[in-house]
């Protein structure tokens, strides 16, 4: 499985890492720590040297009840920081991780490499044209609602089932648009339960079957520090736990806070593999 990033090729033979630069106030683990450009430089120099493959810019908090923001404001946050970092680390891959087609043109037209979007397509019709027109890889996720309404629309009778449905859909509709290169992001905490989310995980390998690289996104979430009675900043021994569980389920792509702790992971998944396969 390969995706092209911008020319680059980028396989999965070997999980990959996407490495978290938020650019927001409000995010529910580091918002507001970046706060200038010296400090976005530094951050995306350590997660560049400790074994980032991609790094995923948001501008805009989907924390459940997040302040709802404009697409300018939302441009303005993510678009200088692009030109930025291309700059600065050329040949870096810049994901950027919105769900507003205006705010993927701006950042594809300024150098970034691939979309995340929370909603795939569902919160802009344009969205898929947009990244079709730019040839780049799209990141879906499974999302109800908005940031704002997910968290009351968390009811499925089998979510695992709903999830791979969903996706068969959304990546039909996408090749339809031309989309070549498509990576499918369950979406934990995203009008799921905790319950929801364990569910999920326990049958992530089911995903398998659509055939494209899997994204797992579980970095110092809720289901992680609430299960374990703790906060965000000290989720990180149980983030790596659930993600050693997410690469023997298949996952081919881990999105995360803490890079060098995730790059560890997988050393030791493909240490184990290796053995099996002996």
């Amino acid at each position: 499985m390969t995706i092209n990033c911008l020319g680059v090729l980028i396989d999965f033979i070997s999980p990959k890492i996407m490495g978290i630069l938020n650019l927001t106030p409000d995010s529910f683990y580091d918002g507001g720590k970046l706060k200038n450009e010296y400090l976005i430089v530094k951050k995306a120099e350590q997660l560049i040297e400790e074994g980032a493959n991609f790094l995923d810019l948001g501008g805009y908090s989907s924390r459940p009840g997040a302040q709802d923001i404009t697409v300018l404001e939302e441009i303005s946050r993510v678009q200088p920081i692009v030109k930025l970092l291309v700059k600065e680390f050329p040949g870096v891959i810049l994901s950027i991780d919105t769900f507003r087609s205006e705010v993927a043109k701006a950042c594809l037209d300024s150098g970034a490499g691939v979309i995340n979007d929370i909603s795939a397509g569902n919160l802009d019709s344009e969205m898929m044209k947009t990244v079709a027109e730019f040839n780049v890889p799209y990141i879906m996720m499974h999302m109800k609602g908005t940031p704002q309404t997910m968290q009351s629309l968390a009811e499925y009778k089998n979510v695992t089932t709903e999830v791979c449905y969903y996706f068969s859909e959304k990546i039909a509709e996408a090749r339809a648009y031309g989309i070549n290169d498509i990576i499918v992001d369950a979406g934990f905490g995203f009008a799921k339960t905790s319950e929801h989310n364990f569910e999920l995980l326990n049958g992530l390998d089911y995903l398998s079957a659509l055939e494209v690289p899997v994204l797992t996104g579980i970095s110092r979430k809720s289901m992680i520090y609430k299960t374990l009675n703790t906060t965000s900043k000290k989720a990180l021994n149980g983030t790596t736990a659930l993600h050693m569980v997410a690469l023997q389920k298949g996952s081919n792509l881990l999105r995360v806070h803490d890079v060098k702790e995730a790059k560890e992971c997988i050393l030791l998944y493909e240490a184990l593999k290796m053995q099996q396969n002996h």
